[in-house]
């Protein structure tokens, strides 16, 4: 069965929907579908972000979800971001979630609402609003009277602006399933009794607002009825919902893994996430989402953990530029393709399951009217299968599922990957005029009244140590705690050196005392924050001044009562130990501090204020020096194609475009020189099973969306904090550079590049026996002699080709039966 008879059904599917676009739709289900209007469906589903990505990029992101064979997207609803204070809400720009909404049933395709409203989702404090932190007596995901009556006002809120703009299916949108909660059956057993009222109090009031769709809730094998429980992970075949009579769903398949600052960077195979899903779809599964579909960026201070870095692309089939991820995108598409060509005696068939030993199984689906569709899988790790069914053999390799979609014709394997592996590249910015290296004005961030221990007009006090973002309420990554020691002359430590020792609860901590810097420090690693500051310090006056910088690197997301994690040097203790016996000699944890928050360059609105009169210098540009703020401006990269900008070498800060914030940057934080290596598919897959870029800084370059950029002149602004040097910051565009594609007979060669640009040369190409890897290709012993020639005819100057393989297109091989002739192709666009 050729692929483009799917695309034809993709296409009445969408053509279906978009009939159903101004009518009410029933939304149902039992055990083997979900309904839509009576018609049994299986749904394929996409996460994607609204505030990680911009209302400019929503169309693109959506129609490439599209066309990869997705029926709907979907999203979490951010509550930090539409209420960051108290009734004060914001749902303009990336916040615009109808706006998102409508964009996803424009392109005819359904959504999936997950309220929450935690969401997890390595999101600053989970989605949760900071403000919720600093009410007495609150207590998040529990049955807390304060909490509830919060997290009610927001569904709530969320729920009437979806009924307002007719978005449910019931009233005629696109939202056919709504999600109450998320994963809470992971943390529940922390909190008791307590814990099983707040569910049972979360699935009644969910129930009340009357959606007219299913409620569903992850992780939650005790949903109360009529919730769905789901599943979660990188494998869902196994899950069995609780209630027989609900279908089999997977709201997070997990397409990669998160980065984080310190870490390598972690992939999982196109092979692996097409496994798993061929798995979960040949065990009954109705509902599959990839988590993320498209991983985008935590642009601003929305990164969470804490350590999660800006970039969020997850290795998702969509990259966080946008980009099609190859292969992992092209071949889940074909999937995709395959599955929804069997909907039908999925969601009707009867199902019979063999287990051939090994590993090895057959699950067949049959109709009475003689229709059959089949799945055989290989669930061993080493050992390649030949298995014998209704007649035929077909070789089905280690931790693999072959589809038969009529019991006959293999038309799909997980492991046989045919779409064209893409190697994206940065190119040079070439807009007219650009200098080579940008100009640089800088101004250093103004640390002497806090260093001299005064605050200003809103400072607070108190006689301890306090929780940082009780006092930020996280409007700045920064508090200064700043106490005056006394030690009179008499004291015997008087006129000697001794330890500053700082129990820091995390993440980054500046020390100072009187007035001169005596060192920095921050947590070792993610999910290592906490650490003990030590330093030695001078007594050489009676009155000295104590300045301690802390600084959040994102706030916890995940853990049971994370609310009730300390950041900053909350609780400390902070003392002064003698160097030569190692005793604590004055414990200052008491005193009277002062506090300050946030920076004197954040109070100026040095990143977005560009037409400010404040003198900023133009020469002796320094570099290396900590807490400087450096200016330049830029013209926009031609063309459409993904801007980037490199910071390699910046050591840790904040970046901004035009005060728009792309996000922290911290490119001197390399992570491990161990852990990489061939990444093999087989098996099952963890962060740490198949990790690339050891040794090398997690981070360096930035997305800086175009929809930030003006078309003559921008300001890019760093805040460096622990120092660096702007004059290697440059901006490129990304861009595919080469494409690698290799088929077997029977089946289509195709090869793209991005942005407009053309094949402009066939590096290698050839059909036979061939060797190698994308890059590293080699000939083998037999090879048509004319495939070389159709090839170039087809694709040079071309922004795309196809190709179909078969010795009667490309010329006979001479290989010989027994050896697998495949065309195998590497192009530089």
């Amino acid at each position: 069965m050729e692929y483009y008879y799917f695309g034809v059904l993709i296409k009445m599917a969408v053509l279906a929907l978009l009939c159903f676009a101004t009518m009410a739709m029933e939304v149902s289900y039992d055990e083997r579908a979900i309904k839509i209007n009576g018609q049994r469906r299986i749904l394929i589903s996409g996460s994607i972000h609204y505030p990680r990505s911009t209302p400019e990029m929503w169309p693109d992101l959506i129609q490439k979800a599209r066309v990869g064979g997705l029926d709907a997207i979907e999203t979490y609803v951010f509550w930090n971001a539409h209420e960051p204070r108290r009734r004060e809400y914001n749902f303009d720009g990336r916040n615009d979630l109808v706006r998102f909404i409508k964009t996803v049933r424009d392109a005819g395709l359904y959504a999936v609402l997950r309220i929450g409203p935690y969401v997890c989702a390595e999101w600053n404090y989970g989605g949760f609003p900071v403000w919720l932190h600093q009410m007495p007596g609150m207590e998040i995901r529990t049955d807390n009277a304060m909490f509830k009556n919060e997290m009610q006002n927001f569904t709530t809120l969320i729920v009437d602006m979806m009924k307002q703009e007719k978005l449910f299916a019931s009233q005629g949108g696109p939202i056919v399933l709504a999600q109450i909660e998320n994963e809470y059956g992971n943390v529940q057993n922390y909190y008791g009794e307590a814990g099983r009222r707040y569910i049972e109090w979360c699935a009644s009031m969910a129930e009340s607002l009357d959606v007219g769709v299913p409620w569903i809730m992850c992780q939650q094998a005790d949903a109360p009825a009529p919730m769905i429980n789901t599943c979660n992970g990188w494998y869902c075949d196994n899950f069995t919902p609780t209630n027989p009579n609900t279908p089999k769903m997977w709201t997070e398949n997990w397409t990669g893994w998160f980065k984080a600052w310190g870490q390598n960077d972690p992939h999982r195979t196109a092979e692996d996430v097409a496994f798993a899903v061929a798995r979960f779809f040949q065990r009954g599964g109705v509902f599959q989402n990839y988590y993320m579909y498209h991983g985008g960026t935590n642009f601003g201070r929305t990164s969470g953990g804490p350590y999660i870095s800006t970039t969020y692309d997850y290795d998702a089939p969509l990259d966080e530029y946008g980009h099609p991820n190859q292969p992992k995108w092209g071949h889940l598409k074909q999937l995709h393709a395959v599955l929804k060509s069997m909907e039908r005696i999925l969601t009707h068939g009867d199902n019979a399951t063999t287990d051939l030993g090994n590993g090895v199984a057959t699950t067949v689906y049959t109709e009475e009217d003689g229709s059959c569709g089949a799945f055989l899988s290989n669930i061993n790790t080493t050992d390649d299968a030949t298995v014998t069914f209704r007649g035929n053999q077909y070789l089905v390799p280690a931790w693999s599922v072959s589809i038969l979609p009529d019991c006959s014709e293999e038309v799909y394997n997980t492991a046989k990957v045919s779409t064209q592996t893409s190697v994206k590249v940065k190119q040079p910015n070439m807009a007219e005029n650009q200098p080579e290296q940008l100009q640089w004005v800088w101004r250093q961030e103004h640390i002497d009244d806090v260093l001299r221990g005064v605050a200003g007009p809103h400072a607070r006090s108190a006689s301890r140590l306090v929780d940082q973002i009780l006092v930020t309420g996280d409007a700045s990554d920064y508090l200064w705690y700043m106490t005056t020691v006394q030690i009179p002359k008499s004291d015997p430590i008087f006129n000697k050196e001794v330890t500053l020792r700082v129990n820091c609860s995390g993440h980054v901590l500046h020390a100072f005392w009187n007035g001169k810097f005596v060192g920095t420090q921050h947590g070792p690693a993610y999910g290592q924050f906490n650490f003990v500051f030590e330093a030695p310090v001078q007594i050489t006056q009676e009155t000295n001044q104590l300045t301690l910088l802390s600084a959040t690197v994102g706030l916890a997301n995940y853990a049971p009562a994370f609310d009730k994690f300390y950041t900053g040097i909350a609780g400390g203790p902070v003392q002064l130990v003698s160097g030569s016996s190692g005793k604590v000699v004055k414990d200052l944890s008491k005193n009277t501090w002062t506090y300050k928050v946030g920076l004197d360059g954040e109070e100026k609105r040095l990143h977005s204020d560009v037409s400010s009169d404040l003198t900023w210098q133009s020469g002796d540009l320094p570099v290396d020096r900590p807490m400087t703020w450096y200016r330049t401006t830029f013209k926009a990269p031609l063309g459409l194609e993904p801007v980037v900008v490199d910071l390699h070498t910046m050591g840790k800060g904040e970046a901004w475009v035009n005060g728009e914030s792309i996000g922290r940057f911290w490119s001197n934080f390399s992570s491990p020189l161990e852990g990489c290596g061939e990444c093999d598919y087989r098996g099952g897959y963890n962060p740490g099973k198949c990790t690339l870029e050891c040794g090398k800084p997690t981070q360096t370059w930035y997305h800086v969306p175009r929809s930030f950029l003006e078309t003559d002149g921008n300001v890019l602004t760093l805040f460096e904090e622990f120092g660096g040097n702007p004059t290697g910051v440059n901006f490129r565009t990304v861009t595919v550079g080469t494409a690698c594609a290799s088929v077997g007979e029977g089946g289509v060669l195709e090869l793209s590049c991005s942005g407009g640009r053309s094949i402009s040369k066939i590096e290698f190409a050839s059909f036979g026996d061939v060797t190698g890897s994308c890059g590293g290709y080699e000939k083998g012993a037999c090879e048509s002699e004319e495939a070389v020639a159709l090839v170039r005819e087809s694709c040079l100057g071309k922004t795309s080709c196809s190709v179909r393989v078969s010795e009667a297109n490309l010329g006979a091989t001479k290989c010989g039966r027994d050896v697998d002739s495949r065309l195998v192709v590497h192009a530089v666009c």
